[in-house]
């Protein structure tokens, strides 16, 4: 029985061409998703095999979304896709629950052994991304406040630094205007941020969003 797998990045032509990777060495693509708030809906209803994410996506990032699937779909195997091995997506990664890491431009290379050995029970990692772990390990790596978010004040943060009026923040998250208003409140509390400019500039370094 081939392994299903459960592709999310926000660029079409990224999913196309890993699709048709995929497809011909004999992995069964069974969803696709183009924002981490989709590829956990897929997860809880297709129960993939091996889901592959982008660690950067609109309205949830990959981080995060990891931590929703290994939550709703725990026998998922989570592979991180992404351009970058910076210490702090790797070993956030890990420990959101995350199987593995594969860099992008090694994907051609590197894809079909990074599934088989996560299908498998097995960890992936490059050499790149074992340096950062290893580097990460050894400087006590902790960020200076976003550990302490709860994953709802995180998703927060993320749609707020994405531009969204806390009106539009609720309507994605499906919740009260008064309950986002009181995470954004308590967010920016613990961040001792008192502006949106400063909310977005924080997501940015730790890697929520783009610049």
């Amino acid at each position: 029985m081939s392994i299903k797998i459960l592709l999310a990045d926000d660029h079409e032509l990224v999913r196309e061409g890993f699709r048709v990777l995929l497809e011909r060495d004999g992995f069964q693509v069974v969803g696709e998703a183009a924002d981490g708030y989709r590829a956990v809906q897929l997860a809880t209803e297709l129960k993939p095999d091996v889901a592959l994410i982008d660690v950067s996506m609109p309205l949830l990032n990959g981080l995060d979304a990891t931590r929703e699937i290994a939550r709703v779909s725990p026998l998922t195997r989570i592979l991180i896709l992404t351009m970058y091995t910076e210490d702090r997506y790797v070993l956030e990664a890990l420990k959101a629950g995350a199987s593995g890491f594969i860099l992008k431009t090694r994907a051609g290379k590197d894809l079909v052994e990074a599934i088989q050995r996560v299908s498998k029970g097995s960890l992936y990692l490059g050499p790149e991304t074992s340096d950062a772990v290893v580097r990460a390990y050894r400087t006590s790596f902790q960020d200076d406040g976003i550990a302490h978010l709860s994953s709802r004040e995180r998703q927060v943060l993320q749609l707020v630094a994405e531009g969204k009026t806390t009106k539009q923040v609720a309507s994605v998250l499906g919740i009260s205007t008064k309950t986002a208003s009181a995470h954004r409140e308590r967010l920016m509390k613990k961040l001792d941020v008192h502006e949106t400019a400063g909310l977005v500039r924080y997501a940015i370094r730790m890697g929520l969003v783009l610049a």
